[in-house]
């Protein structure tokens, strides 16, 4: 979901793990040559979410590597079908007045430029959160903690295959 920290706790996991880090917006704008909000503004959100599909499929094969999608990219089941192929996905959870409070000041967020930014997030998040569940191996609430704490956990929980302190794992099959 926007403003979970995905690029944040991204960067920080690629950094400890040795890896290389990856923000799909971040490789679109590059290979577009503009941002996200004119894509949105140009091609509308359908444009948007085909060139986000064919910037994760270029992950397939690819190891080592750390992945910030955008928090959209759970909508096309064939997107859900990349992230299993592509590794290991955590869902960095927060709640609706969090992501509120993260964003409530970038522009450069498309889908929140309406009249009601705090309530559109929490209808995004309702839509998207049993597909954010279904895709993930490993979900970390981000809350106030520091990023550091956060990308421990998320590196413990992915090498030990194990319940990390204040995450969920993924039951295969149940959710």
């Amino acid at each position: 979901m926007m403003g979970a920290g995905k690029s944040t706790v991204g960067k920080a996991l690629a950094k400890h793990l040795s890896w290389e880090f990856t923000d799909t917006d971040h490789l679109i704008e590059h290979q577009t040559g503009v941002s996200i909000p004119v894509i949105f503004e140009i091609e509308g959100e359908a444009g948007f979410r085909r060139r986000e599909s064919t910037a994760l499929a270029s992950f397939v094969g690819r190891e080592r590597q750390v992945i910030a999608t955008g928090g959209g990219i759970v909508l096309a089941p064939e997107n859900r079908e990349l992230l299993k192929q592509i590794g290991a996905v955590v869902y960095l959870s927060a709640s609706a007045a969090e992501l509120y409070q993260r964003t409530r000041m970038d522009k450069n967020r498309p889908l929140l430029q309406g009249p009601n930014p705090r309530k559109k997030i929490e209808e995004l998040l309702a839509a998207r959160l049993p597909l954010y569940k279904q895709c993930a191996d490993v979900v970390v609430e981000t809350g106030r903690q520091p990023v550091y704490q956060i990308v421990n956990k998320i590196s413990h929980a992915l090498k030990l295959g194990q319940k990390a302190p204040d995450t969920e794992q993924k039951a295969t099959g149940t959710e």
